[in-house]
């Protein structure tokens, strides 16, 4: 039970949080098939430890950064979403997965009751899952701004998969989230560019939201992180703001104030 200042966020694994608050349980980027080795065609990903043995049975909605990628989107989160009464994610990814999921272009928002009686109010927010022209090779992605008013008056920002840049400073401008859950680990999946943030970029993040507790997310079981979390644990300590730094326990639940 959370206090009325409180969330519950349970780290599954990768890129895959599951939060808990008005009501709802809320699951990030699917990612629940168990270890191995994906070949992708143009790319091979390792997966190296299975995703936390968490209940995934009753999930009411999912914000899904992108589809195209296996680490995002696997073959059991695809399964879920089948079962999920409201999953969010891309205009063309909506497209491509089809059953009634909701596309968002950034700054789209919609609006929906809780459980709890409070609105929710889901905003997509911009994302570049790389360096500058990276989009003709990854593709589109977004994050999510969530504002919920009612019992629990509370923002929290999702960044999705993205590296620090202006789209990210946007967001900043617009919006004075508690909790900012990056998708960090530095990914190289296919070059020495970054594809999520890294270290540097999680610091660029906390500094441009200067209120909000940081969440690292997409630093623990692929092999193309190339930063973990002790690596953010270390940095952050070492520009004086590691009391701005969460890191979750893989598998636990865990009660965040606010």
């Amino acid at each position: 039970m959370t206090k009325s200042n409180s969330f519950l966020a349970t780290y599954v694994g990768g890129p895959t949080v599951i939060i808990e608050l008005a009501g709802l349980r809320i699951m990030t980027d699917p990612t629940l098939d168990p270890a191995g080795v994906y070949d992708l065609g143009h790319i091979t990903l390792e997966k190296y430890k299975d995703p936390a043995d968490v209940d995934v049975d009753k999930i009411d909605l999912v914000l899904l950064s992108h589809d195209q990628h296996q680490d995002n989107l696997d073959d059991a989160g695809r399964e879920l979403l089948t079962r999920t009464p409201k999953v969010y994610t891309t205009v063309i990814g909506a497209e491509r997965l089809g059953g009634g999921i909701i596309g968002l272009n950034p700054w789209e928002a919609d609006h929906i009751q809780t459980p709890d009686g409070s609105e929710l109010t889901i905003t997509a927010t911009p994302a570049r899952h790389g360096p500058a022209g990276i989009e003709k090779i990854t593709g589109e992605v977004i994050g999510f701004l969530l504002s919920v008013k009612g019992k629990q008056n509370l923002e929290l920002y999702i960044t999705g998969d993205t590296v620090y840049y202006e789209g990210v400073a946007e967001v900043a401008k617009r919006f004075n989230p508690s909790h900012v859950f990056i998708f960090a680990g530095a990914a190289q999946p296919k070059g020495a560019f970054h594809v999520t943030m890294s270290v540097n970029d999680a610091i660029d993040t906390a500094f441009k939201f200067p209120e909000a507790m940081i969440i690292p997310l997409h630093h623990d079981g692929w092999k193309h992180y190339t930063q973990t979390g002790d690596d953010l644990k270390h940095s952050f300590a070492a520009v004086g703001i590691d009391d701005r730094l969460s890191l979750l326990q893989i598998g636990v639940e865990t009660e965040l104030k606010f």
